[in-house]
Order: structure tokens, then sequence, then C-alpha cells
């Protein structure tokens, strides 16, 4: 029972934050979805793409069943897997989330938990592993750039939330009175210079 518990768990807990990753991208126009919203050009759509192409690499070439998704050699990364070209479309690259999340899902149902994979970007000697410890690795990468997600989600609109049925409207006037009370709280503790 715990192995099942071990497995379906983390296993569900990725699906629920792939859902909150996607949900992130709703409603927003193609060059909100696309631009770079920090200084080092991170994007919600790339994302998106970005935690797709993690889990077709863990649960596809680790355990030896590769990704049906073209990918290019792991050794030839040039961060083109983390923002969305011209000629991609939002489609396309949800498309391609989908068909992964798929096959990654197979790969942790079919296999078990104790299954062994080898991560060949991973330093000696913990290159060698199972899929317990990817299947939490990929967990807290998924978890945190749903988190990064909707960081940058409340900075564009004011959404935020990990899913959509728990989202509330916003009351612009009870934000900004919270808001400004956490600056009183910091200038009080920590006075700016003038």
């Amino acid at each position: 029972m715990i192995e099942e518990y071990a497995k379906d768990h983390p296993h569900g807990r990725l699906r629920r934050d792939r859902a909150a990753l996607l949900w992130k991208i709703d409603d927003l126009s193609e060059y909100d979805a696309r631009r770079p919203l920090t200084a080092t050009g991170t994007n919600l759509l790339g994302l998106v793409k970005h935690v797709a192409t993690v889990e077709a690499r863990y649960f596809g070439e680790v355990f030896g069943r590769p990704s049906p998704e073209p990918l290019s050699r792991w050794q030839d990364h040039d961060g083109s897997d983390q923002w969305a070209a011209e000629d991609e479309t939002r489609e396309q690259i949800i498309g391609f989330c989908r068909r992964t999340w798929a096959h990654a899902d197979a790969t942790i149902d079919e296999l078990p938990l104790d299954a062994p994979g080898h991560v060949p970007w991973w330093p000696a000697p913990h290159g060698d592993t199972n899929l317990f410890v990817v299947l939490v690795h990929v967990l807290g990468e998924t978890n945190r750039h749903a988190g990064h997600a909707d960081i940058l989600r409340e900075g564009i609109d004011g959404r935020t939330g990990a899913r959509p049925e728990h989202e509330q409207r916003i009351d612009e006037e009870a934000r900004a009175a919270y808001r400004a009370r956490i600056e009183r709280a910091a200038r009080t503790a920590a006075p700016v210079e003038a």
C-alpha cells in the first residue's frame, strides 16, 4: 500500500501542477504569453514548453523509453526550450505538452518505483537512479516553474491561484490596501534612505 501511495500521490501532484502551469497561459494575448517578463527572458509559454521538455527527457531517455516527440540531443541544449519561436504556435506547444505528458504518465504507470534509470547529465555518481528519485525531482522542477508562472501572470493582469475553480474576483481596493500595509511594515523595519 505504501508503494502505491508513494507513486500515486506525487504523480497526482505532478498532474495538478501541470494543469496549473497550462492555466497560466489561458486568456492571454499571444504577446503576453510569449514576451520576456524578467531580465533573463523568462516567459509563460516558454515555461510550459520547458517543463514538457524536462518530462520528455526524464521519463523518456532516462528509462530507455525515448520520447515520440523530436528533441535535440541533451548535449546540444541551447535554451531554445525556454521560449516560443515565431513559427511555433501556442497550440503546437500545448499539443507537445499533452503528448509528452501522456508518454511520461505511461512511464510512471508502467514502471515500478525502483525501476533503474540513468541521467547522463547528472554528475557522477548520481547518474544511476530510479523512478522514485526522478519522479520527486521532476515534481519539484514542475512545482518551481508553476510558481514562477503564478508570479509572472500576477504581474500581467493580477490573476493568481493554482486552479481556476479557486480563483476569486480581484478586489483592487483591498489588494492595494494589503500591499500598502506590507510596504509600511517594511519601511518601518528598515527605513528607506532619502
